[in-house]
């Protein structure tokens, strides 16, 4: 994370937010409901859905789709192509393919857009569309690029490209309401309505090299993997020479309807300037199996705690295994109880988290509360030979979730973000496999040793956790 210590000193002198109980969700007795290009399917056709997609794992399935339903209002999606992305080459290159192949308009929302070989061959990219004709608005995240030389924006804007900044730290060039505590985490790429991105792979050469994962490649599913591994393990000087290791989702079919809607309301939110008008909604075609979610974290909106909540309630109701992959680990208590609480009823749950981190203070944060989950049972794994930046969760082989949001006090409570939810036996597969490359390439926490671990390393924890609130 950047600019972590000016952001943390604005942070504690805002609210902080609370998160919601999660024994007031209501889980059971919710029809399922399933949203598909012909509108609303009845419960017995939304069972002979989950039928084709369980194989044999229909119980599990279906109780994950009756979770879905009663914690979400957001509607489940059929007919979806769902592809999974394990480092930056790889999501570049699609992005880069779904930005030659559009007609029409292309939405582009990320956090940090660095002025680097990534950032401005992006930007090239861009205004070569808009030569074409092609709509272009890019929404960027006023903290996540504060140290970017505006001179890349202004090339963009001076191209006909609609460029607005998210919540600008200077309140008077705010155009929505101002908090300077809020910011857009999302990383969305929407073309023609067709295909959407989701992840967390930001547009940064940080990117560019890829991590090793044996046994997985780059782009789930075909071709050898590659790269280099990281520097020196632990601290400063790894975090600056590993490579980075991500999760990014691209979307085909009626579920980017979703993502674009999520753009389009912060776009919206932050009174950016009329879009050029185009369809952004074009009819709905069913492009694959997958059955998709997609939810946001809008804070001080209705869905302020969605991503949250359907997290929570993965995990409460997980009967088989939890598998984490999580870059920032600062869990609220209600998240540690879900999970030590899995772990005590038999379910594998297992945590794969940073060796190392750009932010040594979250790291120690994170490593605070070990003691309590080795205690239950958990397995904790942190990964080595590169920066781990991913945040996903497969639970029970058949609920996966993959996006911007990651398991802490702000993501949940003061950023917005956008996570996209699968729900299917072969997508999860896809998940667990590349979880289990991660695993190879990560090192155990044994309790023993862990219980033996220097002084110096307790109070460091003791020291970050005192402000895991607004980390």
């Amino acid at each position: 994370m950047r600019l972590l210590s000016a952001a943390a000193c604005i942070a504690i002198l805002s609210h902080c937010a609370a998160l919601p109980d999660a024994g007031t969700v209501e889980q059971e007795g919710a029809p399922v409901r399933i949203s598909t290009d012909s509108g609303w399917l009845t419960y017995r056709q939304s069972q002979r859905i989950i039928g084709r997609l369980a194989r044999g794992n229909g119980d599990f399935l279906a109780r994950h789709l009756q979770v879905e339903e009663a914690v979400s209002p957001t509607p489940l999606v059929a007919g979806n192509k769902v592809t999974l992305f394990s480092d930056g080459p790889s999501t570049y290159r699609a992005m880069g393919e779904a930005i030659r192949s559009a007609r029409q308009y292309i939405h582009l929302e990320s956090y940090i857009f660095e002025a680097d070989e990534v950032g401005n061959g992006l930007a090239d990219r861009l205004i070569a569309k808009r030569a074409e004709g092609v709509a272009v608005a890019v929404m960027v995240d006023d903290v996540g690029t504060l140290n970017v030389p505006r001179e890349l924006f202004d090339r963009m804007r001076a191209a006909g490209i609609q460029v607005v900044f998210f919540n600008p730290v200077n309140p008077l060039k705010a155009r929505g309401g101002w908090s300077i505590n809020q910011r857009s985490h999302r990383k969305i790429l929407v073309a023609d309505g067709r295909i959407g991105f989701v992840g967390g792979i930001n547009m940064s050469s940080v990117y560019s090299s890829r991590p090793s994962l044996r046994g997985s490649s780059g782009r789930s599913g075909g071709g050898k993997e590659g790269g280099k591994e990281g520097g020196k393990e632990g601290g400063k000087e790894a975090a600056d020479n590993a490579p980075w290791r991500d999760t990014h989702l691209s979307i085909e079919g009626p579920a980017v309807a979703d993502i674009e809607r999520v753009f389009l309301a912060g776009w919206h939110d932050q009174k950016g300037p009329p879009l050029d008008q185009r369809e952004f909604f074009p009819p709905p075609r069913t492009a694959g199996p997958q059955v998709v979610r997609i939810l946001d974290n809008d804070p001080g909106g209705k869905d302020t705690y969605a991503i949250y909540l359907t997290l929570l309630s993965a995990i409460s109701t997980a009967e088989r295994s939890v598998h984490i992959t999580m870059a920032y680990f600062v869990p609220d208590p209600a998240f540690v109880q879900a999970l030590c609480d899995a772990a005590r009823r038999g379910v594998d749950v297992t945590l794969i988290l940073p060796g190392f981190s750009d932010s040594s203070i979250v790291l120690h944060a994170g490593r605070s509360h070990y003691d309590e989950l080795l205690a239950a049972g958990v397995r904790i794994y942190e990964r080595r030979g590169a920066l781990l930046h991913a945040k996903t969760a497969v639970v029970d082989g058949v609920w996966s979730t993959a996006g911007s949001s990651n398991l802490d006090w702000r993501s949940f409570t003061l950023n917005h973000e956008i996570n996209a939810v699968i729900l299917g036996e072969a997508f999860g597969a896809e998940m667990e496999k590349l979880f289990a490359a991660d695993l190879q390439a990560s090192q155990p926490i044994d309790p023993a040793q862990w219980a033996r671990r220097p002084v110096s390393e307790r109070f460091m924890e003791f020291f970050s956790r005192l402000g895991e609130r607004w980390l």
